[in-house]
């Protein structure tokens, strides 16, 4: 009888195998690094959020381009497509993510660009949450 067997990455499974590298960069040597998939994917996403698309060199398309977002004019059709924007880019640099929720709010006043996101790693039961404040 099957019941829903969770996949569970292999090198998950060996305690000492480094994944990625953590954030902050504020280690006492040169990096931290993650040992779980899910930290490494919580990690790429934030650095995706905060990295603008000309900025990573040979891949000048990954990024949300939030820093170029900020200083346009806030309105409800810009935050819908840059709501759009960001789905399509982690649907394309993210392809084991699935997006469970996105909300972007702003508050025009003070520059301010508000993302949460609510989101599952597939076939693994894995469920996180990011909220990036950007201003």
């Amino acid at each position: 009888m099957a019941f829903g067997a969770k996949k569970i990455f292999p090198i998950d499974s060996r305690p000492g195998t480094g994944v990625g590298v953590n954030l902050p960069f504020n280690a006492p040597g040169v990096f931290k690094t993650t040992y779980t998939t899910k930290d490494a994917i919580r990690n790429n996403l934030i650095n995706f959020f905060l990295t603008n698309q000309p900025e990573r060199y040979l891949n000048p398309t990954f990024g949300a381009n939030l820093r170029a977002f900020i200083f346009q004019q806030i309105t409800d059709n810009n935050l819908q497509g840059l709501k759009q924007d960001i789905q399509s880019q982690l649907n394309r640099y993210f392809p084991n993510v699935n997006i469970a929720q996105l909300d972007i709010t702003s508050d025009p006043d003070i520059h301010q660009v508000n993302v949460e996101l609510t989101y599952n790693i597939i076939n693994t039961g894995i469920s996180d949450n990011i909220n990036i404040i950007f201003n």
